[in-house]
């Protein structure tokens, strides 16, 4: 499975998207909206439908999440869903649900019940912290998987047409938002940001990555060993350790940062 995503400014463009790849055939459960929700709206699901509000390691109290009525944009569900870090967020569908899963959000029992496995293989876990940043900006995220090359070739050329912007440039845009305030925390440490930034940013979205950032350091340490040894073997003779370490210890204390600004909100 791969996933091919885009960034929508609205949410209009961005259901317009979803209804257009749905009418050229790709499966509902194969394809979700991601769209800023409303504290109002989640209030008022909460008070009638029980949920799941479990502790998860690292991060003290989760957040809680409902599945709602039918949404009839893709014929699956809506799921209503608080992300750490981000606030409301709400879906579409069972990818939606795995995504938001993955995301941190405490996903409630009659939505989890319904989660398949083999959904997990193709879910962008190292590209959820760009879907969050987008939407922590008011926008609107179109996730789709696809399992050959006609379909992927549809997808892109489907969201390409209707405005969206590429994850690739959603990623750009996120790190020229931080980077100033990151060169300037770096060049502290009296090393060359300009030099190394390439590596430590690497380990800075390497500690964004969905399947690590919830846990403690030493859950994590050595899973980071194993990332920083991939970089090394990709550029040998290079100096990695120090910036992509640096990098990695800033990346856990932004998530950190912006999970307490989000509970404090």
């Amino acid at each position: 499975m791969e996933a091919i995503s885009g960034v929508f400014k609205t949410r209009q463009d961005a259901e317009r998207a979803v209804k257009e790849a749905r009418a050229a055939g790709i499966p509902a459960e194969r394809i979700t909206l991601l769209t800023p929700g409303t504290t109002d709206k989640i209030d008022k699901e909460l008070q009638t439908v029980p949920v799941d509000t479990a502790e998860q390691v690292g991060m003290g109290k989760t957040f809680g999440a409902v599945l709602g009525g039918a949404a009839g944009l893709t014929g699956g569900s809506l799921l209503i869903a608080l992300v750490p870090g981000v606030g409301p967020i709400t879906a579409i569908g069972l990818l939606g649900a795995a995504i938001l899963g993955a995301a941190g959000a405490s996903i409630g029992a009659s939505a989890g019940g319904k989660l398949e496995d083999s959904m997990s293989q193709g879910l962008p876990q190292d590209e959820i912290f760009v879907y969050e940043d987008a939407l922590r900006k008011g926008r609107s995220v179109v996730i789709a998987l696809s399992d050959d090359e006609a379909s992927t070739a549809l997808l892109r050329d489907l969201l390409k047409a209707e405005q969206a912007e590429s994850i690739d440039a959603a990623r750009e845009q996120w790190w020229i938002g931080l980077r100033s305030a990151e060169e300037s925390h770096y060049s502290q440490s009296g090393r060359n940001f300009t030099t190394d930034e390439k590596f430590y940013r690497l380990g800075f979205e390497a500690a964004l990555h969905a399947r690590t950032r919830c846990k403690e350091f030493d859950q994590v340490s050595a899973e980071m060993d194993a990332t920083l040894e991939d970089v090394q073997q990709q550029y040998p003779g290079a100096n990695v350790e120090e910036p992509f370490t640096r990098g990695y210890q800033r990346g856990r204390e932004h998530y950190q940062q912006l999970c307490d600004e989000s509970k404090a909100a």
